[in-house]
This record gives C-alpha cells, sequence and structure tokens, in this order.
C-alpha cells in the first residue's frame, strides 16, 4: 500500500495539519470522550478530567467550538447555568476517538506494567554506567 502525502507548502496541507493537531490533543480526545454520552457543565468535566486546569478546559472547550464540534448554551439562572455538547460534526469525531479511547482503557494495566519494568531496567542500566564512570576517576575506593 502506498501513501501519499500532500505537499506540505500547501494550504490543504497546512489545514490538514492544524486539525490532527487538534484532534490529537490529549484534552480534546478526553473531553471528546465525556460529551459523548451527553451534555457536562463545565464544573462536571474539570473533575472528570483529573489534572486540567480550568485556563486548559476553557482554552480547549473554545477551540471545539470554534471548529463546530461542540455547542456551548447558556441558560438564564442565577447562577449562570452553562452546558457543553457535541454537535453532529462533533458526534463524528465522538465516534473516531471513543474506540481509542476503549482500547487504552482495556489496555492501562499492560501498558503502566510494562513501563514499570521498562524504568526498573533503564534505572538500574543507569546505576551500573554511572559504576563503571565512577571506577576509572582516582577517587574511586570499589567501596559502597
Amino acid at each position: 500500500m502506498t501513501v501519499h502525502l500532500p505537499n506540505p507548502a500547501t494550504e490543504d496541507c497546512r489545514n490538514l495539519s492544524s486539525i490532527l493537531a487538534l484532534v490529537g490533543d490529549k484534552w480534546t480526545v478526553l473531553i471528546v470522550v465525556l460529551l459523548g454520552d451527553g451534555p457536562k457543565r463545565f464544573n462536571e468535566m474539570k473533575r472528570m478530567v483529573g489534572g486540567i486546569s480550568q485556563r486548559m478546559l476553557t482554552f480547549t472547550l473554545r477551540g471545539l467550538e470554534r471548529d463546530g464540534l461542540v455547542t456551548r448554551t447558556v441558560f438564564p439562572t442565577t447562577p449562570q447555568r452553562v452546558d457543553y455538547e457535541l454537535t453532529q460534526l462533533g458526534s463524528t469525531l465522538w465516534k473516531a476517538v471513543e474506540p481509542l479511547g476503549s482500547w487504552a482503557r482495556a489496555h492501562v494495566t499492560e501498558i503502566l506494567s510494562s513501563r514499570k519494568q521498562f524504568d526498573e531496567k533503564s534505572a538500574a542500566h543507569s546505576a551500573r554506567s554511572i559504576e563503571r564512570t565512577h571506577r576509572g576517576s582516582p577517587s574511586y575506593s570499589g567501596r559502597r
């Protein structure tokens, strides 16, 4: 199979790149997955998405709204209530990223285990490298 990449100097390529960058952003994917089962309030999403700042959530939601993926509905209540919901276009994105979210949930234990093993091996390798480096120095005594 041959993949034909567009010329990076063209406007089409730049537009496509900007859209893929948005879709590839971790916060965008998480928010789209959250909104997949219906409208949510700002603070509700903030609680559900651990680690996201208020500023980043606002920025991400505005970007999704600008791109026509999310609608923002303000209700005239006191205090003011604002709901965010996927548009029809946003729902098509949800259909594309939801399997990725499902895959991540299904394999999180395996991936975390693999990361731990890798980090332990890397730490042991680094310790051995440091010890070999110090053996050649005049102040190395061989004691630990």
